[in-house]
């Protein structure tokens, strides 16, 4: 394992970087999956078209940076004119977009370099504005992860009351994730429900990376411990009420996190699944991109080095470790993990289990009817979640979402 600071270079990156540049200019910047969406989704319809403006100019994959971080800039001049004329509310939408613009122009950065570095104090700083202004309250936090700390912001529903004490969901993004972008800025999911949100950078992920904080196949059980001991000082958290939920790469992350903490969560969720065992899949048959962004994640340059480490990359050991109610949601047709290795994980956990399935769906439980005329993954996450927090009881089961949406269950 290396410091992450030598820029890691797979044969398949070298062999295919023609293919995935002709790819962009042919298909867009999404050539892979849905990252514009998830990316733009918390500052709502304006970021979103102002994404799909950036990615229209994008010819090659190294363009990406250049031109979401020029839009960024753009932004950030616009919100400061905001935020000088005292106009709080445009100013607020503004830093969000910013950062997110930021976030979006770290991600194609391979290297822990000068320009990654640069670019996360910029989403920083325009978060941080955002913060300022928004209309809940979001503290900044640092969580001690050995002789580093873990980046985190804390999201409240409102104000608390006198001696009052929210839920609090621990939301673990995946590879693409960054804290910044995990939370709504309008009509949020969880805050709508009175939980507080914990959006974590994680090791290996986003800002931690430029903390010197990697990933290992194990190092999330002491993320879990962290980030339980943190919580357990804050006042307006409940620590009887606790819950995670993470997002693709999250299924791993979280999972690992959720077997650590036990019975001292009311329940794990998470949408789309990275659980094949050793993740031959995602590094060595999907988009070479992938094995790149997780070698930096991993503070690895030498791709056999890193092909040996990523044998370690196994649930199946942990998985009778997991004591709180644990719930999937995937598609069936998940190109980066077969959903056959999730469906093997499930016949290995012995706690309350619940696994959705939608017919025809890929890894971000996306494009099939089965999605379109079913119910929205969030939604089903975030009540299920709320039920597990109020103690509702349910039954383990298996439920096949098909094309026209109806839900079939059957009971493990």
């Amino acid at each position: 394992m290396t410091s992450g600071k030598t820029a890691p270079i797979t044969r398949r990156w070298k062999e295919q970087r023609w293919l995935i540049d002709s790819v962009v200019k042919t298909v867009g910047i999404e050539w892979d999956q849905a990252r514009i969406s998830s990316k733009s989704r918390p500052a709502g319809a304006e970021a979103e078209a102002e994404f799909r403006s950036v990615a229209a100019r994008i010819k090659k994959y190294d363009d990406i940076p250049r031109e979401f971080a020029a839009q960024a800039q753009k932004r950030e001049r616009r919100a400061r004119d905001y935020d000088a004329q005292g106009r709080t509310v445009a100013a607020r939408e503004n830093y969000l977009i910013a950062s997110l613009l930021w976030s979006t122009a770290c991600w194609p950065i391979h290297e822990d370099c000068e320009q990654l570095h640069s670019f996360e104090e910029r989403v920083n700083e325009c978060f941080l504005a955002f913060c300022r202004l928004a209309p809940h309250p979001i503290r900044r936090v640092d969580i001690p992860f050995g002789d580093k700390f873990m980046p985190a912001y804390l999201h409240l529903p409102r104000e608390p009351r006198e001696n009052e004490k929210f839920p609090c969901v621990i939301i673990i993004g995946g590879m693409d994730s960054s804290k910044e972008n995990m939370v709504s800025l309008y009509g949020d999911r969880f805050l709508e429900r009175g939980f507080a949100v914990l959006a974590l950078d994680g090791p290996g992920q986003a800002e931690a990376i430029t903390r010197g904080i990697f990933f290992t196949p194990t190092n999330f059980a002491d993320a879990a411990e962290a980030t339980y001991a943190w919580l357990r000082d804050e006042t307006s958290i409940d620590m009887n009420r606790l819950v995670v939920r993470g997002t693709s790469f999250g299924s791993y992350f979280g999972t690992v996190f959720a077997a650590q903490l036990g019975a001292r969560i009311k329940g794990f969720a998470a949408t789309g699944v990275c659980q094949e065992p050793g993740c031959d899949t995602i590094f060595n048959s999907a988009s070479p991109t992938f094995k790149m962004r997780f070698m930096l994640m991993s503070g690895f340059s030498d791709e056999d080095a890193f092909d040996a480490f990523t044998r370690d990359i196994d649930l199946r050991p942990i998985a009778k470790k997991i004591a709180c109610p644990y719930m999937i949601v995937a598609g069936e047709k998940d190109q980066l993990s077969p959903i056959s290795h999730t469906e093997a994980l499930f016949e290995r956990i012995t706690a309350p289990k619940k696994l959705v399935i939608f017919e025809g769906a890929n890894h971000g439980v996306a494009d099939a009817p089965s999605v379109s005329n079913g119910e929205e993954k969030v939604t089903m996450i975030a009540d299920w979640l709320l039920d597990r927090i109020d103690d509702k009881p349910f039954v383990s089961e298996r439920v096949w979402i098909d094309l026209a949406g109806r839900a079939h269950a059957t009971p493990y």
